[in-house]
């Protein structure tokens, strides 16, 4: 951690005040805001009084009774869920700036939630109604014509690979969100899709070196062939989907 720490006190100290770099890397980190009882949630919210976990003192907990949370709707649940992680660890992944960023393909998303994550009750929420999930992302998407990295991270988290073909739409109307990329390969990758787990991509951002700041170059071989592997992946995984 110290190491950690070192670096990017490094790495702020020889860069400019602000750059091109730092756009982007706020870019990757912007979250969406669902609109769905938002006011209602952000002022219950403000009334949630943090726990810490009595197991481990690195842990902690900041969740709305169950009582409330239970009275919530689908779409008050997935709004809460999307702007408030539950669960507070002081041990989650700190990405360490690098230089060109908006150069490369990242083999993970970028953390969005600080030092928290979502808890096992948000976590059974977003599989729970999958479906449900998708089509409120696809749906807030089109409106808003953005997704943030916790959308990004929902359809991940619940293997959402009937999504690719609109993540694929989404990307070429959206090139500057390289992340799309990097979720269509966190996808496969989900799935096991061997075409792509035995590809020399996959080697170099999941391989021995293994690394949240793992990354390839950004080019238009790599941008095509990561959207022909995941649009042969969804096609791969359809006829599963047509017979149930």
């Amino acid at each position: 951690m110290r190491y950690i720490l070192l670096l990017i006190i490094a790495f702020l100290v020889n860069r400019p005040a602000y750059s091109q770099m730092d756009a982007y890397r706020e870019f990757r980190a912007q979250i969406s805001v669902p609109p769905y009882g938002l006011s209602k949630i952000k002022s219950l919210i403000t009334s949630i009084k943090p726990q810490s976990d009595e197991d481990n003192s690195d842990m902690g907990i900041s969740r709305l009774p169950q009582k409330d949370y239970e009275a919530l709707s689908l779409r008050e649940k997935f709004t809460y869920t999307m702007i408030h992680p539950e669960m507070y660890a002081q041990n989650c992944a700190i990405f360490v700036p690098q230089t060109n960023e908006d150069q490369k393909i990242f083999g993970y998303l970028i953390s969005w939630m600080n030092e928290e994550t979502w808890s096992d009750r948000q976590l059974q929420f977003l599989t729970k109604n999958r479906d449900s999930v998708m089509a409120i992302i696809k749906e807030s998407v089109i409106r808003s014509r953005r997704m943030g990295v916790n959308y990004k991270d929902a359809l991940v988290e619940i293997n959402a690979w009937e999504m690719i073909p609109f993540l694929v739409s989404y990307y070429k109307e959206n090139k500057k969100d390289k992340d799309i990329l990097t979720t269509l390969m966190l996808l496969m990758k989900k799935g096991n899709y061997a075409d792509f787990v035995k590809s020399k991509s996959y080697k170099n951002l999941y391989g021995v070196a293994d690394n949240y700041e793992s990354s390839m170059a950004f080019n238009k071989a790599n941008e095509e062939l990561t959207l022909q592997r995941a649009q042969a992946y969804y096609h791969s995984k359809k006829p599963d989907a047509q017979k149930n």
